[in-house]
């Protein structure tokens, strides 16, 4: 095993850290409560880093995964948000995985080009939540060809600032298939100059994370707008959900080691008493806890990295990799917290700005109980729990 990291991914770290200079914590702190930073997701579109996935025949860096994370985790590491972008390098894979040539070929160089934006991804309802099979956005095939979209979706994050969206939808009722998982499909939607068929409603969060809730009411979608088979969404969703895994983990990783550097740099510093703050014991074990924390979840990511570049099943390292990074950077928010004191609530340390961020991964893409349900079942082989 070799734990060095190629000169690519220290060239790439040392790229986008330079990017991120330009956007400091005064950037970040302008844009609260709800701005999103449009200037900083034109800057690495420009760059090229969202589309890193991209393959270059489609004008693409073609990176694998593990090139891609280190650009996330630098982004999170210099104190940057991650979030506002991140949904473009995992869900234009469901149409690189399963579209069609000519929808490849018509919208990634768009994507990779920044002429088109794909942020948003359409699949949680207020009914359903976790329980994907149970959603009830339906999708009805029309006798002249093409859809008709009705139902809403919640949690669809970016899609005031997105061209594209990527909607899971039902196509045959629940209770005419066989298996729940069937008769979902994934449709490639233009959003633009819908009109009142698609409605979309801003949600106000305790982070500027630009979510919102879709309301369809007879969209039209035209008859090549469907991705991959017909009543195979379910399995066309969740080839992309690993990737997804992957990435957030490192975002993860890079918030955390954004709260230890800025927590052991202040507890070095601070004096209280005659002495820093940071040679007691109560100051300097919780940081070397979280950072224990944050290497280990390091190591979990490069593994599931590795075998998803492989070609292997990487759902359980994953997750797994998503579970303990987002486990670690809320310790090490934490921690920070804790070490900076009263300043670190003071919104110009950009501690509590970030404190905020990085709590939604231990809900969100998928809520940490949910991963340990995988685990137990999946992997440990315990019967299901819920």
């Amino acid at each position: 095993m070799d734990f060095t990291q190629p000169d690519e991914i220290k060239d790439i770290r040392e790229a986008v850290r330079l990017l991120c200079g330009d956007f400091p914590g005064e950037y970040w702190r302008a844009l609260e409560p709800d701005r999103y930073p449009t200037e900083f997701v034109q800057a690495l579109t420009s760059h090229g880093w969202l589309a890193a996935l991209i393959p270059e025949e489609y004008g693409g860096s073609g990176l694998q995964i593990g090139a891609a994370s280190a650009i996330m985790e630098e982004i999170c590491a210099c104190g940057c948000n991650a979030g506002a972008c991140h949904a473009q390098m995992y869900v234009m894979g469901t149409v690189l995985r399963h579209g069609s040539e000519q929808q490849k070929a018509e919208f990634l160089p768009r994507i990779a080009s920044g002429e088109l934006r794909l942020q948003a991804f359409a699949v949680t309802e207020p009914d359903a939540g976790s329980d994907t099979t149970q959603i009830r956005t339906r999708a009805r095939h029309r006798d002249g060809g093409g859809w008709l979209v009705d139902g809403q979706k919640i949690w669809t994050s970016r899609a005031e600032h997105s061209d594209l969206m990527v909607l899971l939808a039902r196509t045959t009722p629940l209770e005419e298939v066989e298996k729940k998982t069937d008769g979902l499909s994934v449709f490639l939607v233009d959003m633009r100059d819908r009109g009142s068929q698609l409605t979309i409603k801003p949600i106000a969060t305790m982070m500027n994370h630009a979510t919102t809730e879709v309301f369809f009411d007879g969209l039209e979608l035209p008859e090549d707008s469907l991705v991959g088979e017909l009543g195979k969404g379910f399995r066309h969703i969740l080839s992309g959900m690993n990737a997804e895994r992957i990435l957030i983990a490192a975002e993860c990783i890079g918030d955390g080691r954004f709260f230890i550097e800025r927590a052991v740099a202040y507890a070095g510093e601070r004096e209280v008493f005659g002495r820093p703050i940071g040679s007691n014991q109560g100051v300097q074990f919780p940081l070397a806890q979280a950072h224990m924390a944050v290497e280990a979840a390091d190591l979990m990511r490069w593994k599931a990295a590795s075998l998803y570049e492989s070609g292997a099943n990487a759902g359980a390292e994953a997750n797994m990799a998503k579970y303990l990074a987002s486990e670690a950077s809320w310790a090490a928010a934490n921690a920070a917290i804790d070490a900076h004191g009263g300043f670190g609530f003071a919104a110009e340390y950009d501690i509590e700005r970030k404190f905020r961020e990085t709590r939604l991964y231990k809900t969100a893409p998928i809520n940490n109980n949910l991963v340990q349900a995988f685990v137990g079942q999946h992997v440990l082989g315990l019967p299901r729990s819920y």
